[in-house]
């Protein structure tokens, strides 16, 4: 082996062996993202998704999957190009993806020892009332920081495209209003998440639960969650909750705690399709 062949394969391995390149460079579906959706097929469960939900503004959408370990596996808009939509709602789209998969769990199994025999699908819609000053939650919005550094770096013209600087990298972050949903494979098994951004925070849920539904990633019949406990609607374990009215004091209070605000143009969540078993 020549001495310049030699350095080429060093060089070569060398760059192999960086972190992400895999899933960057292979479409998310490296490491931990093997068997969640490629860019392709979140392109077009979003696109359908979009058409199908008349709610909100309708506008454009961002929409971020993670893996279990909170890393970006693809991201996607819809519309024609990356100017269609909010800019600021690309990494808002990951936050939230990071947010549901970083607050929900499996249903137990030999694999899983989360101590909870149904598990827990929390939506980023059901952690609003919550995090307010005196709710069950307050502060966790504050916990786990957006990553500056990957959230922001370029090329921006790959922003939203199967090469986006995202992919392969972790996002952090914790978002409290609608969006994002946990993913569930068959059998109940939590592989990641998907966050929406790009409407009302009500639209975004709506069509992030549509997202799940095109993607067949909604296997949580039966998973708990609050608005399942709530709503007495186990077809909708993590919906978003609309029950926030004034209190004796005339201020706005969850009666279940986990409520969100209505917002312009906002729909019925009990006309989305129920989850699959």
């Amino acid at each position: 082996m020549t001495y310049k062949l030699r350095i080429g394969v060093a060089l070569l391995a060398v760059v192999l062996l960086l972190p992400g390149f895999a899933l960057a460079q292979g479409d998310g579906k490296g490491g931990s993202c093997k068997g969640l959706p490629s860019y392709a097929k979140l392109k077009e469960a979003l696109d359908a998704a979009v058409l199908a939900e008349n709610s909100g503004l309708n506008l454009h959408m961002w929409a971020t999957i993670v893996d279990r370990d909170g890393i970006v596996c693809a991201l996607a808009f819809s519309g024609t190009d990356r100017g269609a939509q909010w800019p600021g709602s690309r990494v808002i789209s990951a936050q939230k993806a990071n947010t549901a998969n970083s607050f929900s769990l499996d249903k137990t199994s030999s694999s899983n020892s989360s101590g909870i025999a149904i598990g827990l699908s929390l939506s980023t819609a059901n952690l609003y009332s919550a995090v307010q000053p005196g709710g069950s939650l307050f502060g966790l919005q504050e916990s786990n920081p957006v990553s500056t550094d990957n959230a922001y770096k370029g090329p921006s013209e790959n922003f939203g495209k199967a090469n986006d600087p995202l992919v392969g990298e972790k996002i952090g972050g914790v978002n409290v209003f609608g969006g994002g949903l946990g993913l569930y494979a068959e059998g109940k098994k939590l592989i990641g998440a998907v966050g929406l951004s790009g409407d009302t925070s009500c639209a975004d849920h709506m069509i992030a639960w549509r997202v799940r539904y095109n993607l067949g990633l909604d296997h949580l019949a039966g998973v708990g969650g609050v608005a399942a406990l709530f709503n007495a609607d186990p077809s909708h374990p993590d919906n978003i909750i609309y029950d926030i009215a004034p209190n004796a004091q005339g201020h706005p209070t969850s009666a279940s705690g986990f409520g969100h605000p209505t917002c312009l143009g906002t729909a019925n969540p009990l006309t989305l399709p129920a989850v699959q078993n």
